[in-house]
């Protein structure tokens, strides 16, 4: 399946591009893709996934809506899915 992966912030100067897409089992989970966006990447290494789920701030968008409202990592993707990553944001 083919998926359409959106980077944001940090996470987007890690990759070197805004989206990318990338071919991917049937049946993947989130968590699965963005292991593997770790281990593709240097600049995203640890930086996403922490203990057997997310690290704490990082927002994952799956067409649009966050994965933690609906199985988390354990969320399963689909053909033509848009998969968000979001790094923490501070400011003021």
């Amino acid at each position: 399946m083919r998926l359409e992966l959106r980077f944001f912030a940090t996470f987007r100067e890690a990759v070197g591009t805004k989206t990318i897409e990338r071919e991917y089992e049937d049946g993947a989970l989130v968590g699965d893709v963005l292991g593997a966006l770790e281990d593709e990447f240097d600049g995203l290494e640890g930086q996403i996934l922490q203990n057997g789920g997310l690290k704490p701030q990082i927002n994952v968008l799956k067409n649009g809506r966050e994965v933690l409202h609906m199985a988390g990592i354990e969320t399963e993707l689909e053909d033509g899915d848009t998969l968000s990553v979001f790094p923490p944001v501070a400011g003021g």
